[in-house]
């Protein structure tokens, strides 16, 4: 009996063109949420921050207080309510593409919605964190949640897209979405994945390009330089962001291993964190709060900063990562870089110091996440600079080598080791039983 039109229709949807739509519509549907996302995120986020810096104006030695309970409560909160919401959010994303069986907790709404809230708790009270790190633990939050909706399988390829979207959405630099995702998130390169990751950084980019209109996130910047005259400042601010980069990974990926001292005590050291973060900021005049973005602007438009300025932004981001509380290192790593750049420009004093600045952004960037292409279209994107491609692909490529000297493990992958349960040991005739797997550790994570 010959089997109808219509039947031949339904099965056909049913098994080929059906999956393939509802993996489109969730697709989509994930990336304009990311874009919301992050676009509300990024106004909550300025508010909190402003909201601090009024208050330290009016009151300058209040943080020594605020700043250090704020820390501990925000440690407490975390280890009871969300173990998997402290730190960046970028490790979190690639413990999940790593092992799908760990995924759904990672990446989960309840995580995500906390991860948002913390993170402005944790701008709110000083800490010296960045909103992007966490979006991106949130993008792939928000795109398995729209996948699982749908009823879609959820797979790595899906949870990096989210992350990717989410560097897009954040920084609002499309191109720099997907070399994130490939270089960073990806363990391996995949079609799907490439597709993936492309579809939701366009539509997520495109979100808060539409509400913010066309921004450049450092401003537009017209400075250039030579090549005979970049490439020897290259070098020499390459390994010196490169190291430094890599000894900020080194000392997270010391102090926030499995077992240390850190760990043991995470209250106490959430406490000693705010501490310092406190005294190094009211010792600044405020100028270590936050993400920096106020000040890294500065120096990037041809200003100046104390000279102390980049090694008080590092030593306040390195306590605000190792303290456990939410809050990325992204934005506040360009803000050292751009303070390490307008020191190294006095050593130039004819040159570019915008040039040597975005040169020393590039470099210290590259020295913590070491992820080298991100770094450059990353910058070139922000600030809408074409002329400086070869002294910043120059200086990265240095920094990844003085980096990798300094630190042999990458920052996020070291970390992301932290949110993954071990495996146990076993005999070759010994078949382990999946039931007896344990939570991931309430590690603090940069």
């Amino acid at each position: 009996m010959p089997v109808s039109r219509r039947k031949i229709l339904h099965a056909a949807w049913r098994e080929r063109i059906g999956p393939v739509w509802k993996s489109r519509l969730a697709t989509g549907g994930g990336a304009v949420l990311v874009g919301l996302f992050a676009y509300g995120f990024a106004w909550a986020a300025d508010h909190a921050q402003a909201a601090f810096g009024t208050l330290s104006s009016g009151w300058p030695y209040a943080p020594l207080v605020i700043t250090p309970l704020g820390f501990l409560l925000l440690a407490w909160l975390t280890r009871r309510y969300a173990p998997l919401a402290r730190g960046s959010g970028i490790p979190q994303v690639i413990a999940a593409a790593r092992d799908s069986s760990q995924a759904r907790p990672l990446v989960s709404m309840r995580t995500a919605l906390f991860k948002l809230l913390a993170t402005l708790v944790a701008m709110l009270v000083g800490g010296s964190v960045g909103r992007e790190g966490p979006t991106v633990q949130v993008g792939a939050a928000i795109m398995a949640a729209s996948h699982r909706l749908l009823r879609v399988p959820v797979n790595a390829a899906v949870i990096i897209a989210g992350g990717a979207a989410g560097v897009a959405a954040a920084f609002n630099t499309p191109i720099a979405g997907v070399a994130f995702a490939l270089e960073e998130l990806a363990a391996a390169y995949e079609q799907r994945l490439t597709l993936l990751v492309m579809a939701a950084v366009v539509i997520a980019g495109l979100i808060p390009l539409s509400l913010s209109g066309d921004y450049i996130y450092f401003g537009v910047v017209s400075e250039t330089m030579s090549a005979f005259h970049a490439l020897p400042i290259a070098l020499l601010v390459g390994i010196v962001g490169g190291a430094a980069g890599g000894l900020f990974s080194r000392i997270s990926l010391k102090l926030l291993a499995r077992g240390s001292i850190l760990i043991r005590k995470p209250l106490t050291t959430a406490l000693v964190c705010g501490i310092v973060v406190a005294v190094v900021g009211v010792a600044a005049h405020g100028l270590t709060w936050g993400t920096g973005y106020d000040a890294a602007r500065t120096l990037v438009e041809g200003g100046r900063q104390p000279i102390w300025f980049a090694p008080a932004k590092f030593i306040a981001t390195l306590a605000s990562s190792l303290s456990g509380a939410p809050g990325g290192v992204f934005a506040p790593s360009l803000s050292v870089g751009a303070g390490l750049g307008g020191l190294l420009a006095n050593i130039f004093p004819e040159e570019s110091r915008s040039a040597i600045v975005l040169i020393g952004m590039i470099a210290y960037f590259v020295g913590v996440v070491r992820a080298p292409l991100t770094a450059v279209v990353i910058i070139s994107e922000m600030t809408a600079n074409r002329g400086m491609i070869l002294p910043l692909f120059a200086a990265a490529v240095v920094a990844d080598v003085a980096a990798r000297a300094v630190s042999g493990r990458r920052l996020y992958h070291g970390l992301a080791d932290n949110f993954l349960t071990p495996v146990p040991e076993t005999d070759e005739s010994e078949t382990p039983d999946p039931d007896t797997k344990k939570a991931p550790d309430a590690t603090p994570g940069a």
